[in-house]
């Protein structure tokens, strides 16, 4: 299905501080398109979005778009005809990438296998994951001698296969909501006191050669400066690792990290501040001669979508409100996840008559009710959230923002074997409406 055209006007966002990528009545041109539930995404905004943020820091630093915040072929594609690097974490996502350059003609040829635009780390990589890293050139972040050892029995170019390793921090990282685990047990990386042990144990390995850094210590940060206190924290294990390794790093991996939004209020993150807070490091760290890799997910994809689904049923049960809706958390997850929910607001069905009191007057507009948010799964797990919100009635539109990161791919889709939700791609200069 064709995606809509919106007009100019459609496009304004004007509701809720910027936490909506389509006005109310682009909103109501999508779901009356196509069926609800959908999302709908701006392809315009994801390469606006990506531009600035590159413009706001310095030239060393390379951009890794995180992948699995949203995988979407025409974002990949979008992204990949500006240069994007990529952050991919699994086979799929690698060949997703290679896909979405192949598509936009990348100067780096079939499957974009040039070292040095792709990076691929994960805990517990399979061989197939290596084996489709190695074949696309991507800079591997390993995360124990395990991934060392296959790598070298699989490595047979003339030169070592360069990798980074992933290190814990022990101490001086912090993330305002627990996600990615700060300095406690991780299962990522090598915790920082190993570290020597670590490196004495790759000499074992001469085909692979330690030579960058990743150091990934938080999520959805909107705090500019606990952003850059854990960047500086991650130069100092790179300086002491370039110390270990007697030879200089090449690539340190800062990890991704830069929040949005998910509520009215909520401060944006100061990508301005974040580039000359990173300036400052670099130029405080003259040992390190090397590039820079960030890598934003839910800062570039989230503000680019919306989530549509429409109430089937409002409902009081002692005491509560219940607004019961096509989609729950085989849509949307994250709200479950996390106990953060999406913005949400409500588009009144226009095709219904306007409600009235008992004398035939128009009803009440502005009183609001909490809403527990209910979706329509066989558990009582479903919720994806609560808002006040004005009098809501079965048919009525919800529009929850911020949706196009952590939302359709992070879903529990497949259980009761609902209708998989229309995606559609909007405004893009490469495969805007794509399928």
């Amino acid at each position: 299905m064709s995606a809509p055209t919106l007009t100019e006007e459609a496009r304004d966002v004007t509701t809720d501080e910027q936490l909506f990528a389509l006005s109310d009545s682009a909103a109501m041109l999508v779901a009356e398109t196509v069926a609800t539930p959908c999302f709908a995404y701006r392809l315009d905004l994801a390469r606006e979005r990506f531009l600035s943020l590159r413009s706001a820091l310095p030239e060393r630093v390379r951009l890794a778009y995180a992948v699995k915040s949203n995988p979407g072929a025409p974002l990949l594609a979008e992204l990949a005809s500006l240069g994007a690097w990529f952050d991919c974490a699994s086979a799929g996502e690698v060949v997703a990438v290679g896909t979405a350059r192949d598509e936009v003609g990348w100067e780096g040829g079939p499957g974009g296998a040039v070292p040095g635009r792709m990076v691929f780390a994960g805990p517990a990589k399979s061989e197939s994951d290596l084996r489709a890293a190695l074949a696309a050139g991507a800079r591997i972040q390993v995360d124990g001698i395990e991934d060392v050892q296959r790598l070298a029995s699989w490595h047979h170019g003339g030169e070592p296969l360069a990798v980074n390793v992933r290190v814990h921090p022990l101490e001086g990282v912090s993330e305002t909501a627990s996600i990615i685990g700060g300095s406690g047990p991780s299962a990522f990386g090598v915790d920082e006191e190993d570290l020597p042990e670590f490196v004495a144990a790759c000499a074992a390995f001469p085909q692979v050669r330690l030579s960058g850094l990743q150091v990934f210590s938080a999520s959805n940060e909107l705090d500019a400066g606990r952003l850059l206190a854990n960047h500086a924290t991650a130069l100092g294990i790179g300086q002491r690792l370039q110390e270990l390794l007697g030879r200089d790093l090449d690539l340190i991996d800062l990890g991704g990290g830069l929040g949005i939004p998910y509520a009215v209020g909520s401060p944006e993150l100061d990508i301005l501040t974040l580039g000359a807070g990173l300036a400052e490091l670099l130029e405080a760290n003259p040992w390190f001669t090397g590039n820079i890799v960030l890598e934003p997910g839910r800062w570039v994809s989230g503000p680019t979508g919306v989530y549509l689904t429409r109430v089937v049923r409002v409902k009081e049960s002692r005491g509560a409100t219940f607004a019961i809706l096509q989609g729950g958390i085989n849509h949307l997850l994250r709200p479950l996840m996390t106990g953060q929910s999406f913005p949400v607001h409500a588009v009144p069905d226009r095709s219904l008559p306007e409600p009235t009191d008992d004398d035939g007057e128009p009803g009440p507009v502005g009183e609001r009710t909490t809403y527990s948010l209910a979706g329509p799964l066989c558990t009582s797990l479903d919720r994806v959230g609560t808002a006040d919100l004005g009098p809501l009635r079965p048919g009525d539109l919800l529009v929850f923002g911020q949706a196009g990161a952590y939302g359709f791919t992070q879903a529990m889709t497949n259980f009761l074997s609902h209708p998989v939700p229309e995606q559609l791609w909007l405004g893009g200069t490469v495969a805007a409406g794509a399928p």
